[in-house]
């Protein structure tokens, strides 16, 4: 059973918040993992959890917090028995 995910997020979503909203959003929802800034304007997320909640989680980054435009998503499903403590913003 998938328990990660990673992705990518397409759009409007560099200084606007964005890292911030994805770390509130997972804290909330009790997930691990980071996100963090891209060089080509991208923002990627790598998050782990139960996979309804996963699920969640990917909704609430497709919506993106007010001031960003998410224009598209891409997310790849995958079983990772690594574990983080907490949820956390890179670079």
């Amino acid at each position: 059973m998938f328990n990660a995910f990673t992705g990518i997020v397409k759009g409007r979503v560099q200084g606007v918040g964005f890292r911030y909203f994805v770390k509130n959003e997972a804290k909330a929802l009790g997930l691990i993992g980071w996100v963090r800034n891209l060089p080509d304007g991208t923002v990627e997320v790598w998050a782990q959890g139960p996979f309804s909640i996963l699920e969640q989680f990917m909704q609430r980054l497709k919506t993106g917090p007010v001031g960003s435009h998410v224009e598209e998503t891409q997310f790849q499903w995958f079983e990772d028995k690594s574990l983080f403590t907490r949820f956390e913003i890179r670079g």
